[in-house]
């Protein structure tokens, strides 16, 4: 029987190595572990959603094709370990400052705000409060916060002691599939 829950995974730092702003297909690197990570959740039955603040594209960094091509190549990466993504969620915008006139907007997409779970959910089935996100922002935990998910924090420590920390997505998995405390 399928979940109905998931685990949103940000992407930048949690899947790939952050390189600021991952501009090309070229950049696109997985973190050790991510890609085999990411198939034990696959494998255990979750969702796995990207959910990912993208205001490269708001900055003239990058435009959409190249944003395509970029989730291409992470979607390449991920398949050759036996992985797979169910889907990828962006926000592009940015409140103010924007380089991209159409991408200027206050919106409530951006992490912390949870409009981009909160958009999967409801295309998707997905029950947020028996969801997961994972990040290695306080924005990333904050926004699974907001829509009602546990969360878990990639990275030494959070500067919240409640926060649940893992050092990175293989440990966070093994927490989500109870493999670990």
């Amino acid at each position: 029987m399928p979940r109905t829950g998931a685990v949103f995974l940000d992407r930048d730092g949690t899947i790939n190595v952050d390189t600021g702003y991952v501009s090309s297909p070229d950049d696109v690197r997985l973190l050790p572990g991510a890609g085999e990570a990411v198939a034990r959740l696959n494998r255990a039955g979750w969702r796995v959603i990207v959910v990912s603040n993208q205001s490269g594209l708001a900055r003239g960094m990058f435009d959409e094709r190249t944003l395509e091509e970029i989730h291409d190549r992470l979607r390449e990466l991920l398949a050759a370990e036996g992985a797979r993504l169910d889907a990828i969620y962006v926000c592009p915008h940015l409140a103010e400052g924007a380089a991209v006139a159409r991408y200027e907007i206050d919106c409530d997409c951006r992490k912390p705000a949870d409009g981009l779970l909160r958009r999967a959910a409801e295309q998707w089935g997905v029950d947020l409060a028996a969801s997961w996100m994972v990040g290695d922002s306080d924005r990333d935990v904050e926004a699974g916060r907001r829509a009602g998910c546990r969360t878990i924090r990639l990275g030494e420590r959070s500067s919240e002691s409640s926060v649940l920390t893992a050092i990175d997505l293989p440990r966070a998995a093994d927490i989500i599939l109870g493999d670990s405390p």
